[in-house]
């Protein structure tokens, strides 16, 4: 014997695409075809607006406001909380909130109740992300730069082009002592042992 669906999995398995729309980045599923689909499958199903102590359709903290709505199906009641909003998403002043709000709000709640109770529920995937949530995008790692080329040091051979500019300073700064200009010349150039000798006589 075959085990019967459940409530949720007989109206989860309902196609809902074509009664969506999208109206200022809020999806909104026919509250009139919702209940009329409850209805078709589950006859008995019923729904309740709940009122707050004095009576109002809509609940507040003095500053914001929300109503709150059931819908009961074979005896299992799925509640929802939605926030009296604007076209932008944002909570209305409780100052502020006409009635046509708060009726507005009631019927996309009990959708939201629907839902809950399997009938359009992926529809709402993705609602209970925070605002503003930020996609995390991993950063390249930034390529090394290479290490800049030591410029290559200039040979240099007795006799050659550079020869005599370096016997110059060779003479010119004897007072250096032999290792300091030694030191000072193999920063530009290569020198050989006999270059070196050389060097060493004019001191």
């Amino acid at each position: 014997m075959s085990k019967s669906k459940s409530v949720f999995e007989t109206l989860n398995s309902i196609n809902v695409n074509d009664k969506v729309e999208k109206k200022n980045n809020l999806t909104y599923l026919s509250w009139a075809w919702a209940w009329a689909e409850v209805k078709k499958h589950y006859p008995s199903a019923t729904y309740t607006i709940y009122e707050d102590i004095n009576g109002m359709f809509y609940h507040t903290d003095g500053r914001s406001a929300w109503v709150k709505t059931g819908v009961t199906i074979e005896g299992q009641e799925h509640i929802e909380y939605l926030p009296v909003m604007d076209f932008r998403n944002n909570s209305i002043l409780v100052d502020k909130i006409t009635s046509v709000d708060v009726n507005k709000t009631i019927q996309r709640s009990l959708t939201k109740a629907i839902a809950r109770q399997g009938l359009g529920l992926y529809v709402y995937a993705g609602e209970d992300l925070p605002n503003g949530e930020t996609k995390v995008v991993a950063k390249k790692p930034t390529p090394k730069k290479p290490a800049p080329k030591k410029p290559t040091n200039i040979v240099l051979n007795v006799g050659d082009d550079n020869w005599d500019k370096v016997m110059k300073y060779v003479v010119d700064n004897k007072e250096l002592g032999l290792k300091t200009i030694g030191e000072n010349l193999l920063k530009k150039y290569s020198m050989t042992g006999v270059v070196k000798k050389e060097i060493a006589k004019a001191l």
